[in-house]
């Protein structure tokens, strides 16, 4: 885990920072449907995982820009960008109806990410655990899928005052409209760190490298 110190003078959004990190400590998300018809169809035709690879897309974008890779560490009140960040994904346990996290390091290199988050998804359905290692992962982002309903919106709410900066992404199930696959995708950062520009862009670039993707 590497990170380099943001000088906070410096700092593009600077002014924005300080206001959101002190005066109104808060935090800003968006729900949007994306199209995801050509993934599920590259899924069916490579007989891979749909959700592996949308979870590979969003942790490529996601460490794609520094905003979506920055952290605070409130001991020494410092802004910091991690070099990468890793999603912390979660198992659902049907026999007891609770979850596990499973902690898969981002790897560029697609084949080596769809192998080693198989691994680790296998490993993690051994245990039926809910155990959080944030000490050890400082920098990873938390995406969670909600298989059962395809939602029209959701609130991540965090304690007042807790600058907690990973993104938080939430999807839910895809369902059919006017012919193409429609998958509803929730985003919360922190204000301090991201506005409404930054938190859509997420939905332009997941979509950008969806198209990508498929023709790889």
């Amino acid at each position: 885990m590497n990170y380099r110190i943001i000088d906070q003078d410096q700092y593009y959004r600077s002014g924005v920072f300080r206001h959101f990190s002190k005066d109104c400590k808060c935090s800003t998300s968006m729900t949007a449907r994306i199209d995801v018809t050509a993934l599920k169809e590259y899924s069916d035709r490579t007989e891979t995982k749909f959700y592996i690879n949308f979870l590979y897309i969003l942790s490529k974008v996601l460490n794609s820009r520094e905003d979506y890779r920055m952290g605070y560490l409130w001991q020494s009140e410092e802004l910091i960008c991690y070099d990468q960040v890793n999603p912390k994904q979660y198992i659902f346990h049907d026999d007891t109806e609770t979850c596990t996290p499973v902690y898969t390091v981002y790897d560029e290199n697609y084949e080596q990410f769809y192998k080693n988050c198989q691994k680790d998804i296998e490993r993690t359905k051994q245990t039926h655990e809910y155990f959080q290692d944030d000490a050890h992962h400082p920098n990873w982002f938390d995406a969670s899928y909600i298989s059962w309903l395809s939602y029209d919106s959701l609130n991540i709410e965090l304690p007042d005052g807790y600058l907690f900066f990973a993104p938080i992404i939430n999807w839910g199930k895809y369902r059919e409209e006017n012919g193409r696959l429609m998958m509803p995708v929730s985003v919360r950062m922190n204000h301090a760190i991201a506005d409404g520009y930054l938190i859509a862009n997420v939905y332009r670039l997941l979509e950008q490298e969806i198209n990508t993707f498929v023709q790889h």
